[in-house]
């Protein structure tokens, strides 16, 4: 970067009229349109979370996929930036492994920071249930918590006029930007705007069978307040995969939002920008933007949220699941003898189905003696299809970068 880089810390002075400098200008909060519509989509949600939720019946293997299902998700939250960061290129990060290709490099760096941040926010929600994740504070503090964790030189962006300034972690910002055709709130107002967020979205009169229309519209609305200089979408999007946790339809992480997002990301920036507009008349709603739209992009996002479950749960079907490891091992491991690949197949299988298994079960699951049993272990480990904590701790599956295009397909999608 240049010498030319200057810190912006006050609009400038021709500053558009139609800047919103009121909380009101925000309103509505919920959508009046269509609420049949959007209850029946959340009922459809909450039966469908369940049954996915269900669906992975060893813990381990219901760890071993969310984990995975992490990796995907700053994969994706990456692809919607415009950032494309390959699987492989995601493991290389978590050990530290960085690319000599300053922007492969910079890439992995942003996605790494995306995992250890949800990582962070998912403990915290967890040892502290009513943490308040609708207030300022958490929102600057995932704003803080993910450019901590990237270099200096990635904290720079740039305003309308091509001016370069500098993203302070966690900080709301204190100067007019443009997004596309919306033009964000003054930022003089972003407290008060950020205050009214909170108060309503955590207002405990939102019934749980409304929660989940809450949280669209809050997508929106807090995308629509843009508090911070740069980063906003990674942290609307980390502050929904929190609500969803609320909610617990995350289905214990074996599901991502990002994943419909960047799939959908015409329509979804489209349905974004509409939301943005005023109301058009007066059967368009009572507050200063449109009752409609917003109905709109809360339907839209009901429909990615259940489209993306119902993906998931499709692949998530433990005989489907079966059958793609063993094509694997088919057309992966052609190196191997067909007997070998037959027992592996037998070993993994039972992985699945049990999670984790003692080595001293292998030789009865295999119906084979001890050295041999011993053997097929081995060569489990030796190609990466099963772990272990120890060399005589029990073994359960790897699902990486190497087999998800076969044990999850389409999982990763524009590889």
């Amino acid at each position: 970067m240049t010498a030319k880089k200057k810190q912006i810390t006050e609009a400038p002075v021709d500053e558009s009229p139609t800047v919103y400098t009121e909380v009101p200008a925000m309103e509505p909060m919920l959508p009046s349109s269509g609420r049949s519509r959007l209850a029946e989509l959340t009922c459809e949600i909450f039966r469908k979370a369940g049954q996915l939720s269900a669906q992975v019946p060893a813990p381990v293997n219901c760890r071993q996929i969310a984990l995975l299902i992490r990796e995907m998700n700053s994969y994706y939250s990456n692809l919607i930036e415009g950032h494309k960061t390959l699987p492989q290129d995601i493991e290389r990060a978590l050990r530290e492994d960085y690319s000599d290709n300053a922007t492969k490099r910079a890439n992995q760096h942003l996605a790494l920071a995306h995992i250890q941040v949800e990582e962070l926010m998912t403990g915290r929600i967890k040892d502290s249930p009513d943490t308040p994740i609708h207030s300022s504070e958490f929102l600057c503090w995932l704003h803080y918590e993910f450019y901590s964790r990237i270099p200096k030189e990635l904290h720079i962006s740039k305003t309308r006029k091509g001016v370069e300034y500098q993203i302070i972690p966690g900080e709301l910002r204190t100067f007019e930007v443009e997004v596309g055709r919306h033009q964000p709130p003054h930022y003089g107002t972003l407290s008060s705007l950020l205050e009214r967020f909170s108060s309503f979205y955590s207002n405990p009169q939102i019934l749980p069978t409304n929660q989940l229309i809450a949280l669209a519209a809050a997508h929106h609305r807090l995308a629509w307040i843009h508090p911070f200089g740069d980063g906003n979408g990674r942290v609307v999007r980390l502050f929904s995969h929190a609500w969803l946790m609320r909610c617990k339809v995350d289905g214990l992480g074996l599901w991502t939002l990002s994943r419909g997002l960047a799939r959908k990301r015409e329509d979804y920036y489209n349905t974004l920008a509409r939301a943005d507009a005023p109301r058009r008349n007066d059967y368009d709603g009572r507050g200063n933007l449109s009752d409609k739209s917003l109905f709109e992009f809360c339907d839209f996002f009901l429909q990615l949220i259940l489209d993306q479950i119902e993906f998931m749960m499709d692949r998530l079907q433990l005989h489907n699941l079966s059958t793609r490891i063993e094509l694997y091992l088919k057309l992966e491991l052609i190196h191997l003898e067909s007997l070998q690949r037959e027992r592996l197949a037998r070993l993994l299988k039972a992985a699945l189905y049990e999670g984790e298994i003692e080595r001293g079960k292998v030789a009865g699951i295999l119906c084979l003696g001890g050295t041999v049993a011993r053997g097929v272990i081995r060569l489990a480990l030796k190609e990466n299809l099963l772990r272990s904590p120890s060399e005589k701790g029990p073994l359960s599956l790897v699902f990486s970068s190497k087999t998800l295009t076969y044990y999850f397909p389409e999982l990763f999608q524009n590889l």
